[in-house]
C-alpha cells in the first residue's frame, strides 16, 4: 500500500553537495568511512537537506537522501521566482546573506548555496557566503535563510491588516 508522501518524494530532484572520507585510526590500521550531504527539492518551493555516513559511498548517499526527504520544508516565494525580503542566517561559523533580485538576474550564488537555491525553485536571487565556507554549514544556513522568509500575506495576518494596507 503506497504511503501518503510517496508522490511528493518521487517528484523531488536530488543533488549531492559533498562526499567526505573520514578516517579512524585503530590498533589494526586505518578504518575508512564516508559521509555524504544531499539536497532534495522540487524546484517549486519544497527543499530539504540531509547527511548520511556509511562504509561505502552509495550507502552514505542513500542514507543522506532518506534524511533529506524527512527534512523537506516549504519555502515562500514571490511570483514563483524570488524571495520576499533580505535575510542573513548563521550556522556554525558560516554566514549566508540572501537578497531578492529583479527578474532576469538569475541565481548569483556559489557552491552549496546555489544547489539549495536551485532545488528550492528560486530563479532570481543574490546570495553571499561570509565566514566559513564549509559546504554542510553553508547549505544549512541557506536553508535557514529561506525558512525565515515571510510572505506579505503572513505579515499582514500577524499585524491584523490586509495585504493592501502594507
Amino acid at each position: 500500500m503506497p504511503k501518503k508522501n510517496d508522490n511528493k518524494k518521487n517528484l523531488l530532484e536530488e543533488k549531492v553537495i559533498s562526499i567526505g572520507r573520514v578516517t579512524k585510526v585503530t590498533k589494526g590500521g586505518r578504518h575508512f568511512r564516508f559521509s555524504a550531504t544531499v539536497v532534495v527539492g522540487n524546484r517549486r518551493g519544497l527543499v530539504g537537506i540531509g547527511t548520511g555516513k556509511a562504509n561505502e559511498v552509495p550507502e552514505a548517499i542513500k542514507k543522506a537522501l532518506q534524511a533529506a526527504n524527512k527534512n523537506v520544508v516549504k519555502v515562500s516565494l514571490m511570483d514563483n521566482r524570488t524571495i520576499p525580503h533580505e535575510a542573513t542566517c548563521k550556522v556554525g561559523r558560516a554566514v549566508v546573506m540572501v537578497k531578492p533580485a529583479r527578474e532576469g538576474t538569475g541565481i548569483i550564488a556559489g557552491g552549496a548555496a546555489r544547489a539549495v537555491l536551485e532545488l528550492a525553485g528560486v530563479k532570481d536571487i543574490v546570495s553571499k557566503s561570509l565566514g566559513s565556507n564549509t559546504k554542510i554549514n553553508v547549505a544549512k544556513a541557506t536553508l535557514e535563510a529561506l525558512k525565515s522568509q515571510n510572505s506579505p500575506a503572513k505579515i499582514a495576518a500577524l499585524r491584523g491588516k490586509k495585504v493592501e494596507e502594507l
